[in-house]
């Protein structure tokens, strides 16, 4: 799933490569459990599949996965990562659905009433 990069803002991501786990700093205020549950995902998924794999929100607030690898990468899992990603997006549908409200509330300062209505319908 290839965005521009301005339509989209990294939330956390892992690199198989370079074995390093990152969190963007301006969702400091999400609580401790959910920044540890990010990096769990993250970095298990990349030391089952490979290659890079980042939890990014689109311009409207909602929650991807991307994943990817280098070309030369011949041990990447890639039907093993499409398998992969369809079970986290199940599983964490609820973390995933929480963060979608927390971006539209804070960072695009929506309504938080709206929100809850909107949800409720």
């Amino acid at each position: 799933m290839n965005k521009d990069i301005e339509q989209t803002t990294v939330l956390c991501g892992a690199n198989a490569y370079e074995q390093k786990y990152y969190f963007n700093e301006m969702y400091s205020g999400l609580p401790e459990s959910i920044k540890e549950e990010l990096r769990i995902i993250c970095v298990l998924f990349t030391q089952e599949i490979g290659g890079m794999f980042s939890i990014v929100f689109d311009k409207e607030g909602n929650v991807e996965i991307v994943t990817d690898a280098a070309e030369e990468d011949i041990l990447y899992d890639e039907i093993g990562s499409g398998l992969l990603v369809a079970e986290v997006r199940r599983h964490k549908q609820d973390l995933f659905e929480s963060l979608r409200m927390y971006y539209r509330a804070v960072i695009l300062k929506e309504d938080i009433s709206a929100l809850i209505e909107e949800e409720e319908n």
